[in-house]
Order: structure tokens, then C-alpha cells, then sequence
């Protein structure tokens, strides 16, 4: 790909004939993509641990125990001891990667005391793990058929309930997943 085919601030959404577990249905925010491989972060898989979890392993105390219930996500497989913080105002956070002017994704502590004292970004999620490929394996699930892609909405990533995120990332691509078979090929 050339780099105005690169797929950095796309959504990856799963074709109903991607039926692994990590992937089944899922939609992936990819926040870095170039000749070196893609990096993302799946935005619809809820993780069986909350914010409460974290903040106590990092020695954090939340100043509303509503934030402590809030649940994580499971970005991916890779590192899934990991976490890493997708958020909108991007900000100065130490470890961030810029996604858009408006989204970046960061991995350091100073965002998670932040968010613990409501002084965090105005919209977040946490994930633990990530999704992540090597230079040009993106490329080839995409020409086999695995994934779609279009342009990322930050209301989906962060204001869309989790068991709808899929659908409405394809209707944002014109597509009404629901519709489609398992099946795919090529003329």
C-alpha cells in the first residue's frame, strides 16, 4: 500500500465468516498502519475486568466509585497484560500515539490517575491487549476476504452501546452486515 492507502483512523469490522474468538464480530480502531505492520484496538469486546481492577493494581484511588465500575475491553491478543487508553482529546500524555488530531491512544499512568480524579480526557475507553500485524499480513486478510474497512466515528468508538458497534460500523460504510453470507470471492 501506498501511504494514502494506509489504514491508520479506519475501522477493521469483521465479516460474519471470521468466526475466532478474538475476532468474531469485531470491530478494531487501527491507530497506526504502515509499511511496518498495523497496531489497533478493538473497541467492541467487553473484558471481565473493570476499572476498579486496575486502579487497584496501580495503587489508584478513584474519587467516584462509579468509574471504578466501569468496564474494560479486551483490545486484542497481543500483550494482554497490557493496557492502553483510547481517548478523545488527544492531550499531553506521556506515551501517546496520535491517531487523529482529536484521537490518540496512550499507555502510561499519568492518563489513569487522571481519569481516577476526573481530570481525564472528556471520553475513553481501556483496553488490555491489542491487535497487531506485521508489514503487509493487514493487507493480505484484507484481499482473503476477512475484514471491511472504513473510516472510523469516534460516536461509535465511544457513545454506541457494545452489542451494536458492529452493525453501525458497517452501516457506516454503507454496508448492512447482517445481510451478508459467510461466504466471499472474487470475479
Amino acid at each position: 500500500m501506498n501511504k494514502q492507502q494506509y489504514l491508520t483512523n479506519n475501522f477493521l469490522i469483521a465479516m460474519p465468516n471470521m468466526d475466532t474468538d478474538d475476532f468474531s464480530k469485531s470491530v478494531t480502531l487501527i491507530c497506526q498502519h504502515d509499511q511496518d505492520g498495523a497496531l489497533g484496538i478493538t473497541i467492541n469486546k467487553a473484558h471481565t475486568m473493570t476499572m476498579g481492577d486496575i486502579f487497584k493494581q496501580l495503587s489508584i484511588t478513584p474519587v467516584r466509585q462509579e468509574t471504578a465500575s466501569i468496564p474494560l475491553f479486551t483490545g486484542g491478543p497481543v500483550q494482554p497484560e497490557r493496557g492502553f487508553v483510547l481517548h478523545s482529546p488527544a492531550g499531553q500524555w506521556d506515551s501517546t500515539l496520535p491517531v487523529t488530531e482529536h484521537l490518540a491512544l496512550t499507555s502510561s499512568k499519568d492518563i489513569l490517575e487522571a481519569i481516577a480524579q476526573d481530570k481525564g480526557p472528556d471520553h475513553w475507553l481501556v483496553a488490555l491487549g491489542y491487535a497487531g500485524w506485521s508489514g503487509g499480513q493487514l493487507e493480505q486478510e484484507i484481499m482473503r476476504n476477512a475484514w471491511l474497512h472504513g473510516t472510523a466515528d469516534t460516536d461509535i468508538i465511544f457513545d454506541e452501546p457494545l452489542p451494536l458497534r458492529w452493525e453501525l460500523a458497517g452501516h457506516r460504510i454503507g454496508v448492512d452486515i447482517s445481510l451478508m453470507g459467510s461466504e466471499a470471492g472474487h470475479c
